[in-house]
């Protein structure tokens, strides 16, 4: 599993590299989405409170980091992920933390409603982050939010 983690947090540091467009801001949330078809399996299932709470520490917890060090940058007249230096140690930290929550929590629930529980929070935290990038970038250098709405 830290394999696998570290290998996306290379592949997101690879992908400062290449313009940034709507539609890369758009798919990883949707894609992931298609993780919720989990629950149809009755052992993944975890009490309402639990998924709702766990969106929240996603949304609200795990996801401010990663807003807070994405910056956009005009180059060759493309967009461009703004390199930034702290990225791949905010990504290992959280790394980090979800793992010992991981830890924690596999004592008191099954390992299927543990990674359900942890699919929903990195659910959050990927839906926040992206849909910020999503708006700055339409603040930034495309359509303004007035004129979507026409």
């Amino acid at each position: 599993m830290i394999f696998i983690a570290l290998s996306a947090i290379f592949i997101r540091m690879k992908a400062a590299n290449r313009p940034i467009t709507k539609r890369k801001i758009i798919i990883p949330p949707l894609g992931m989405s298609t993780g919720f078809m989990m629950f149809i399996v009755p052992q993944t299932h975890i009490p309402f409170l639990w998924a709702i709470v766990a969106f929240l520490v996603g949304w609200f917890l795990f996801a401010y980091p990663l807003i807070k060090s994405t910056k956009f940058e005009k180059r060759d007249g493309q967009i461009y992920v703004s390199s930034s230096k702290s990225f791949m140690f905010i990504l290992l930290g959280l790394l980090t933390v979800r793992l010992l929550l991981h830890e924690f929590i596999q004592n008191y629930i099954t390992v299927v409603q543990t990674g359900a529980l942890f699919f929903v929070l990195a659910f959050g935290m990927l839906l926040h982050w992206r849909l910020y990038m999503l708006r700055h970038y339409n603040e930034t250098f495309g359509v303004k939010e007035s004129t979507m709405s026409s």
